[in-house]
């Protein structure tokens, strides 16, 4: 019996709704890796790890593993705030050793600063355009006939944000 070919650049279907976390595991894992994590768990996990006050103001940027050393352990570098680096600095033993305590084997050697900058999140937060009248008019207008006045006024901002963006 004949199998069909498939195209190999045609994407698996999977006939059902995925979470974001699935949909996006095969993009996230290559980028990762380039920075030298098998694994997003230090990442995702970095506050459950990570000793205090260390999970809220660093954050993993590179995994550098030794050449031609097999297992001798890596070099995390790290991204904090300003401020913290200091700290940060005489307390990269401790950091190694809790994520060493949280994998449950020998996986950092040596917690170092990256050049990079700390940054609070992914995404910029979205600067306010300044609204027209006429913007918040028209978003006025178009949800108008909505019930829940939380749900309005939330969809208003949304318009006068949207229509200010066009008018650009």
């Amino acid at each position: 019996m004949a199998q069909k070919s498939k195209d190999p650049g045609e994407p698996k279907r999977l006939n059902r709704a995925v979470g974001l976390n699935d949909a996006l595991k095969g993009v996230l894992d290559s980028a990762l890796k380039k920075r030298g994590f098998a694994t997003r768990d230090l990442i995702t996990h970095w506050a459950t790890m990570a000793p205090k006050p260390y999970d809220q103001v660093a954050v993993p940027a590179e995994l550098k593993w030794p050449r031609g050393a097999g297992h001798e352990g890596a070099t995390l570098y790290l991204r904090c705030k300003p401020g913290h680096a200091l700290g940060l600095a005489h307390e990269g033993a401790r950091v190694a050793a809790a994520v060493n305590r949280y994998f449950g084997y020998f996986l950092v050697r040596e917690v170092r600063l990256s050049a990079e900058p700390f940054t609070e999140g992914s995404a910029a937060k979205p600067k306010d355009r300044p609204r027209s009248p006429e913007a918040s008019r028209q978003a006025g207008a178009a949800v108008a006939e909505v019930g829940d006045p939380g749900l309005r006024t939330a969809l208003k901002a949304l318009g006068e944000q949207v229509l200010a963006r066009r008018a650009r």
